[in-house]
């Protein structure tokens, strides 16, 4: 855990996150600003690049 509040808890993801990910990563109303939807693939390798940022430098993104 990195910061938890009353309404919100903050952690590091895992891939038991992919699904979750998956579907924001996949939706278009939540990806426009990225001007495209990410691919079962790319989720893949975004989740696995944002866990070896935490193990190599100690953050990442959440």
């Amino acid at each position: 855990m990195i910061l938890e509040t009353e309404r919100l808890y903050l952690r590091e993801m895992t891939h038991e996150d992919e699904k979750d990910l998956s579907e924001m990563l996949q939706d278009p109303k939540v990806m426009y600003a990225y001007e495209h939807n990410f691919s079962d693939t790319d989720v893949q390798i975004w989740l696995d690049r944002q866990l070896a940022r935490y193990h190599k430098d100690g953050f990442g993104l959440w």
